[in-house]
């Protein structure tokens, strides 16, 4: 199996790397900003941090758009972080179309409401562990204990047009989508690769995925509005 992890210069993607190597050591994973060898993998798995506006001037600098655009329609495909915002229609940050592939926006953590019951403030970024409620059964759920815990570091959250696609929820302190599912699309808010057990098992799930298999739960019949 190869699994190329989409290198468009922004992230740590060796740490994302070195996790996915760690739960398939028989596959052959690519950190890779060759659009040939994006579209010959077997599965895609797309990171990334940084600023939005940056994110999607070097993807489209390395000519990878329409790389990435294909393997989101038919390959196994995980987003992180980033790569969960850059899939939707528009982004608060620097006035950001994404990549519409899927329908929705991407919106930053407001200063009103971010009070705990105890009248302490919350800081944006949104930085360190914290719950993910999940939403609907999902075969990358497998073994994962609801409420469990991953590591978050982001300011702007996801708001998708399909109240339906969300696949998990996280309070900071209101609830916010930190999970998607549609078809064979999985994309998360927080990061596996640094969230210990939790984030490897949903890293070896991924691995095993297919997402075009016979009672898949992650198929449905509702329309996604950008695919």
């Amino acid at each position: 199996m190869r699994i190329a992890v989409i290198d468009y210069g922004m992230g740590n993607l060796r740490s994302v790397a070195k996790a996915v190597e760690h739960v398939a050591p028989g596959a052959e994973v690519l950190v890779t900003s060759s659009a040939a060898e994006v579209l010959s993998a077997e599965r895609v798995v797309f990171p990334g941090q940084g600023a939005m506006p940056d994110c999607m001037r070097e993807l489209d600098a390395r000519a990878l758009r329409p790389a990435v655009l294909e393997v989101a329609r038919t390959k196994p495909f995980l987003g992180i972080c980033i790569g969960l915002q850059m899939l939707f229609d528009h982004s608060d940050e620097g006035d950001t179309p994404g990549l519409g592939v899927l329908g929705g926006e991407v919106r930053r953590f407001g200063s009103e409401g971010l009070m705990e019951d105890a009248g302490r403030r919350l800081k944006v970024p949104h930085m360190g562990w914290n719950q993910v409620r999940q939403s609907l059964a999902h075969p990358l759920w497998q073994g994962i204990e609801n409420l469990a815990r991953f590591y978050f570091v982001h300011s702007y959250y996801v708001v998708p047009a399909d109240p339906g696609s969300a696949a998990g929820m996280t309070d900071y302190p209101r609830p916010f989508v930190s999970a998607v599912s549609t078809g064979n699309i999985f994309a998360v808010q927080f990061h596996p690769e640094k969230s210990h057990t939790a984030g490897l098992k949903l890293l070896a799930n991924f691995v095993n995925w297919n997402p075009w298999s016979v009672g898949d739960p992650s198929l449905s019949d509702r329309p996604s509005e950008k695919r």
